[in-house]
């Protein structure tokens, strides 16, 4: 028992008045909590998560606003805003490793047309904001070429996988070494290639918060609010939402612009986001998002 404690204990004053210095927080948590309530009682009549200018200040772009679903419950539909000058288009893994031919997931065995579903909307997505002020940033996951920041459980279980062949190996008919950096195969699918002015994180793992600057991208270009599209829904998708979930970022994902390698995976990540209101963010899909950039911002 610590001096302090054992004196205040001796003075027969308890240990349960050591909580008294909790009221020097209290104002810090009741502006939170007052902010809250106005936003809460706000969402009754509006149905919209509105843009906290309190927090991030008035919007330097224009207020956009998509339709998201199976909120608050399921079968409810709300909405979300952002400023569109700080949101973020992020285009996690559209890799050739991912969902091309003769890739990682190719070389795995499994149904690449899982995985390239996602192509198709996501080069919608980008031709429709290309030109706007949403700022796209793309994300390749990959291992330096001496393989020093691949976990050696990673590269065992995708040797396993694979039949004799993963991370780091050139699969039969292959473009390259799989998952490794400056391969053909770990580059951007060119369905969905980036263009001048777009952003390239390379990551190590299937988070990027962990493994990248993605942070520090987000925070340079002031970003509030992101889009997700990628693939695998269930793994790197989900890893890099959930990451930025919990930095306080607007979250939303577009269900058919993400793909992953098992059909079930991935209905299940797309269902456990919305639990809860939306415990990870939300979730929309292209045609709405789409629809929102062609009618608010062009």
């Amino acid at each position: 028992m610590g001096r302090g404690v054992r004196k205040l204990v001796d003075e027969g004053l308890g240990v349960d008045n050591l909580q008294e210095y909790k009221g020097f927080y209290n104002l810090a948590r009741d502006r939170l909590l007052a902010r809250a309530e106005i936003a809460a009682e706000r969402f009754k009549e509006t149905k919209t998560f509105e843009f906290p200018t309190w927090q991030f200040g008035e919007p330097i772009g224009t207020l956009l606003k998509l339709e998201v679903e199976d909120c608050p419950r399921f079968g409810d539909i709300a909405w979300v805003e952002m400023d569109s000058a700080r949101t973020a288009f992020l285009s996690v893994d559209m890799q050739v490793d991912f969902c091309g031919r003769h890739g990682y997931v190719d070389a795995m065995g499994y149904d690449l047309s899982l995985t390239a579903s996602a192509l198709m909307p996501v080069r919608n997505c980008l031709e429709a904001i290309r030109g706007t002020d949403i700022k796209v940033i793309h994300t390749r996951e990959g291992h330096e070429p001496d393989l020093s920041d691949a976990p050696f459980n990673k590269v065992l279980r995708s040797k396993i996988i694979g039949n004799g062949v993963g991370i780091g190996e050139v699969p039969e008919g292959g473009l390259g070494r799989l998952l490794v950096r400056g391969q053909k195969n770990w580059d951007i699918h060119p369905d969905v290639y980036p263009v001048e002015g777009e952003y390239v994180l390379d990551k190590a793992g299937k988070g990027a918060f962990g493994s990248s600057n993605l942070h520090m991208y987000l925070k340079n270009l002031s970003i509030t609010h992101i889009i997700f599209a990628g693939v695998t829904t269930d793994v790197c998708v989900h890893t890099i939402m959930r990451e930025a979930n919990d930095y306080g970022y607007w979250c939303m994902l577009l269900k058919d612009c993400t793909g992953a390698t098992d059909r079930g995976n991935y209905e299940a990540a797309i269902k456990s986001i919305k639990m809860e209101g939306g415990v990870f963010g939300n979730v929309s899909d292209s045609r709405k998002f789409i629809d929102a950039v062609n009618r608010q911002l062009r």
